[in-house]
C-alpha cells in the first residue's frame, strides 16, 4: 500500500484514540488545557504530590490516569479556595478506577479538613472497592526504614 495511502487508513481505524485500551483525545477540551499533551504510557512512582495543595485548578482524572502512584499527598487547608477540592478526590477515583490493575495507592492527607472528611465517608465503599486507603492527618508514614508524622511530607 502507498505511504499516502496508509497514512490516510490510519486516520479512519476505529481504534483511535486508544492508549492502553483507554479511550482518550488527542487534544482536550477541557478549558484547562491550553496545551496538548502527548499521550503516552502511565508513569509509576512511589509517592506523588497531588498539585496546587489538591486545587481543582490544574489536576483531573487524567491526572490519576497517567500518574500512577503508591502514595498521593493531599496538602490543601484552604477552604476559602477549594483546596482541597472534593472535584480532585472524585478524580483520583475516576481515574483509578481505569488503571486496569488494582494496585494499593494510600492518600496521605496532611490537614483534617472537613472536605477530606466528607468525602471519605461518601465514597469508603469506591475506595474499598477500588483499594485505596485513607490515612488519618495524624498517621504516621514509614519509608526506607525511617518513620515520621504524615503531616510531615510537605515540600
Amino acid at each position: 500500500m502507498p505511504e499516502d495511502e496508509l497514512s490516510r487508513s490510519s486516520h479512519s481505524n476505529t481504534g483511535k484514540n486508544l492508549v492502553n485500551g483507554i479511550k482518550t483525545n488527542p487534544v482536550s477540551n477541557s478549558p484547562k488545557s491550553g496545551l496538548s499533551v502527548p499521550m503516552g504510557p502511565p508513569v509509576y512512582v512511589d509517592l506523588a504530590y497531588i498539585p496546587n495543595h489538591c486545587s481543582g485548578k490544574n489536576t483531573d482524572p487524567e491526572f490519576f490516569k497517567r500518574v500512577r502512584a503508591s502514595y498521593y499527598v493531599v496538602s490543601g487547608n484552604d477552604a476559602a479556595n477549594g483546596e482541597p477540592s472534593r472535584a480532585v478526590l472524585d478524580a483520583l477515583l475516576e481515574g483509578k478506577s481505569q488503571w486496569g490493575e488494582n494496585l494499593q495507592v494510600t492518600l496521605i492527607p496532611t490537614h483534617d479538613t472537613e472536605v477530606t472528611r466528607e468525602w471519605y465517608q461518601q465514597t469508603h465503599e469506591k475506595q474499598q472497592e477500588l483499594n485505596i486507603m485513607v490515612l488519618a492527618s495524624s498517621s504516621t508514614v514509614v519509608m526506607q526504614d525511617e518513620s515520621f508524622p504524615a503531616c510531615k511530607i510537605e515540600f
